[in-house]
């Protein structure tokens, strides 16, 4: 275990959590209103994203350096695992259901599905910022 450089702070992946989850609210509202609407491309796109996302993390995480703040590490980390896992399956949800512009639960699995994918992506920036030896 090593030496924190930082002080571990769980304020990047707090605000991560917090923007997935204004994001995620936002979109749903979009769809149900059909502002935004999912498409079967976007669904198809989002779930490359995770995939492909998932194999690169898991060698990067591999070939790391382990002096790095495990504490920050592992928060980031989390945020970003459970983000990919979510939008995998809901973009397979929402695959295999089929999408309808005006329905709540299609409005709810798109929201819940966003929240996901913007947690992969706010996760990510505090996983570099972690990486490269954060000051907070």
């Amino acid at each position: 275990m090593a030496l924190c450089p930082c002080s571990c702070k769980r304020s990047c992946t707090l605000a991560a959590v917090i923007a997935s989850v204004i994001l995620g609210v936002v979109a749903a509202f979009l769809q149900i209103t059909a502002v935004f609407t999912a498409t079967t491309t976007f669904l198809w796109v989002a779930l490359g994203i995770a995939v492909v996302y998932l194999a690169v993390l898991s060698v990067t995480v591999a070939l790391a350096n382990r002096s790095v703040c495990t504490t920050c590490l592992e928060d980031a980390l989390t945020a970003v695992l459970v983000g990919l896992l979510g939008t995998t399956l809901f973009a397979a949800l929402l695959l295999a259901v089929g999408i309808t512009a005006t329905s709540i639960v299609s409005a709810v699995l798109v929201g819940i599905l966003t929240a996901f994918l913007t947690l992969v992506f706010t996760g990510t920036a505090c996983l570099i910022r972690c990486l490269a030896h954060c000051s907070n």
